[in-house]
């Protein structure tokens, strides 16, 4: 097995306030009376088609419930007080034909875009679904705070490209954290301004990047408190209700279909809609024919065309989670609920890019075992599939989707040394090599504690061998480039301490060998591994000096500069315009490696700032996530947050405590986008 599970066994900025300058709309004269206009979000055209195909809970009374033999249920979303925008996305609000700035200067805009008032035509509704939360079944989960507002037709002249990922020729509008809904389970249906400004950025920033995702048009805040322990310290504070609008084809997902299960072997739990089989028939037509026409007209025999569909749902998630793999995005909570059933990039949580290079790279502190961390997406997603197609059975039988799977491994190593080779700059030629090569960067780049996204792109500045330059003088300066993006003796340390305090690992150590069962109920051999091997590696880092470090690191990436650069020659083989190659490859690997990318501590400067009431940041943030493949001159750092103005007094309640001291160091020494991160980023904790 290649390192990093590459071959996996079999097994435009806005001022504050600008929604509420005019709040009685615009008037003007129009034949011999006074009339008012209308919001353009007034005007949208909505075809709720899902709500038509599929069945919906009869009932309609308040409260969490069991919803038996329905998809949908209606809801009704809670209003909030002085709703605003913080920020909106050009671009995704440009897929329903809105203008953005329309939108922004519309007194309407984020009581529409947040669900306090209901636009024409939406019929607000709330999704069932079921989920495997962390490999166990959780039965009925559904939409606890998301609400489904309706589906608005794509505007004539979308681009045919658009209409080829979306055949449906609608663009599905939700809101998120728009109050109760009969699957809210415990909570209250509400989110806050940091998970909607996440939520808000990731979405858009993944689509920059290339990879599959769902779509955010806008963040809503406003007045409304809910209460909320930030760190489950037992130390709650009041924050800021906000709403996120989410865009998509459709959010049905892998746990759609999971609300027909039968009991589950292992938790006793089963989908509420056990045994309306007809159901699952009617949401497998929906699907296909909505959103997979080209399986539809192509299989007229419906086993066959449940197979394609399988197969193609199959195809698009092996391809999303190497294109994450390569980006060194990992997602945090890969339950089957929370995987789409178009392969795109759903439900931003816990997620987290990498820094430092870790394939154990976990960014829910949550997981504590390590079920979604960066390696184990692959493996995971495929765990995930194979969910699916219990879910899918009868329709799919048991031993064609088992077929399908077979092809899954083979096919995601096919897109990872696909988007690899563009990294790296090979693109004349394939060589069985190249995987060996990948797996040597990428162990050269965990020895050393490596960048991630900034190591891939400074690879562009090693350049292909030439006759007339000095080899020995050309490899200290390439190496001496790399080692920048390395970490310290201290970094090392830290990165390396166990999580786990030694009385417990020694006590888990000793119940594997006296009681294995019990062990195996409390802990796992994979975890104590790990702990095992910090352990290891913090020993060797205690007995070692920086200089020292630092020559191992030089000698590491020397060795592998060398070996790439012997492989950059044979790209050049037989070309008959070598300059026009090596151009070539720098164009690619700047194409395929971001400079930028939503690090943790970029989010949370953006939502520090706009806690204290200044958005700047986060629409700043967006406006440089757009472009995380080109040089942006004005936009290199971000802008400095220091709490203290007036902008921030206006947004706090008299006698709020400030929040964040962070931000106050980080206004005075701003960090460059496209910069590893802060040392106080190491403190950031996701849940």
């Amino acid at each position: 097995m290649a390192y990093l599970g590459l071959r996996l066994g079999a097994s435009r900025i806005f001022s504050r306030g600008a929604s509420v300058f005019r709040r009685l709309g615009t008037f003007g004269m129009d034949g011999m009376g006074l009339a008012m206009s209308r919001s353009p979000l007034e005007r949208l055209e909505f075809d709720n088609a899902v709500l038509r195909k599929l069945p919906l809970d009869p009932s309609e009374e308040p409260g969490v419930r069991l919803v038996k033999g329905a998809c949908f249920s209606r809801v009704t979303p809670q209003p909030l007080n002085n709703p605003r925008f913080v920020a909106v996305s050009r671009e995704a609000l440009a897929l329903l034909g809105l203008d953005a700035d329309q939108v922004v200067n519309d007194p309407l805009g984020p009581e529409y875009l947040s669900g306090s008032k209901v636009m024409p035509g939406s019929e607000p509704a709330a999704h069932c679904y079921c989920g495997h939360q962390f490999g166990q079944f959780a039965g009925q989960l559904g939409d606890g705070a998301a609400c489904y507002l309706g589906e608005v037709k794509a505007p004539l002249g979308q681009s045919s490209e658009l209409l080829r990922e979306n055949p449906s020729g609608r663009w599905e509008l939700q809101v998120k954290g728009a109050g109760l809904t009969p699957y809210s389970r415990q909570a209250d249906g509400r989110k806050v301004l940091r998970s909607s400004i996440r939520e808000f950025l990731c979405s858009e920033a993944m689509f920059f990047l290339g990879v599959p995702t769902t779509r955010a048009g806008s963040v809503v805040t406003s007045d409304s408190r809910v209460l909320r322990d930030v760190h489950y310290s037992g130390h709650p504070r009041h924050e800021r209700c906000s709403v996120v609008l989410r865009i998509a084809p459709t959010f049905l997902r892998f746990g759609s279909f999971e609300i027909f299960k039968r009991a589950d072997e292992f938790t006793g739990r089963q989908g509420p809609s056990y045994g309306h089989d007809e159901i699952r028939g009617q949401m497998l037509d929906y699907v296909i024919e909505m959103f997979y026409p080209e399986v539809q007209q192509n299989h007229p025999d419906r086993v066959e065309r449940n197979v394609a569909f399988f197969r193609e749902v199959m195809h698009r998630t092996a391809r999303l989670v190497a294109q994450w793999q390569c980006v060194g995005f990992c997602h945090g909570v890969l339950n089957t609920d929370n995987m789409s059933i178009l392969g795109l990039t759903l439900d931003y949580g816990p997620y987290g890019f990498m820094d430092r290079f870790d394939p154990d790279f976990i960014c829910n502190a949550s997981d504590s075992s390590g079920r979604y961390s960066y390696q184990a997406q692959p493996a995971i997603c495929r765990w995930n599939l194979v969910k699916l197609a219990e879910a899918l059975a009868p329709e799919l039988p048991a031993e064609r989707a088992e077929a399908v799977m077979d092809e899954y491994l083979d096919l995601f190593n096919r897109f990872y040394l696909e988007n690899m080779r563009k990294k790296l700059g090979l693109f004349v030629k394939e060589e069985p090599e190249d995987e060996l090569l990948i797996t040597e960067l990428l162990q050269t780049m965990h020895n050393t504690g490596a960048d991630f996204t900034n190591t891939f792109r400074s690879l562009s500045l090693i350049c292909c061998p030439t006759e007339a330059e000095g080899e020995e003088d050309l490899l200290k300066r390439t190496a001496d480039l790399l080692l920048h993006q390395c970490a310290s003796l201290e970094e090392l340390k830290a990165a390396n301490k166990p999580t786990m305090d030694p009385r417990e690992l020694a006590m888990l150590l000793s119940l594997a060998q006296s009681n294995p069962s019990l062990f195996q109920m409390i802990s796992d051999r994979a975890t104590i591994a790990r702990q095992l091997d910090k352990l290891g590696k913090l020993k060797d880092l205690m007995e070692t000096s920086q200089e020292e470090l630092r020559a191992k690191q030089a000698e590491e990436w020397t060795s592998w500069i060398t070996r790439y650069r012997k492989r950059l020659a044979r790209e050049l083989e037989g070309q008959s315009d070598e300059q026009a190659v090596k151009e070539e490859r720098v164009r690619v690997m700047n194409s395929a490696n971001p400079r930028v990318v939503l690090r943790n501590y970029i989010a949370q400067n953006a939502i520090e700032a706009a806690e204290n009431g200044d958005f700047s940041e986060v629409q700043r943030v967006l406006r440089v996530l757009k472009k995380p493949f080109s040089s942006q001159p004005g936009l290199e750092l971000p802008a400095r947050v220091s709490g203290h103005g007036t902008t921030a007094q206006m947004e706090r309640d008299e006698g709020e405590e400030q929040q964040q001291q962070a931000s106050s160091s980080t206004a005075q020494n701003p960090v460059p986008y496209d910069s590893k991160p802060p040392a106080w980023a190491q403190e950031l904790c996701v849940t």
